[in-house]
């Protein structure tokens, strides 16, 4: 019922190419890139509103 949510959201992280691949060696700069990712998605679609 809700699963485009989540495949939209899916879409958008695929749309960085930051968070598409890990390119990093630490988990925590890997967790903080996606942290900043969801935040960029957050601002958008606040602006949207």
């Amino acid at each position: 019922r809700y699963r485009w949510v989540v495949e939209r959201d899916f879409a958008w992280f695929n749309a960085m190419r930051r968070l598409r691949t890990r390119y990093d060696r630490r988990a925590s700069h890997s967790l903080g890139f996606l942290h900043l990712g969801c935040a960029l998605i957050c601002w958008n679609y606040l602006t949207r509103l």
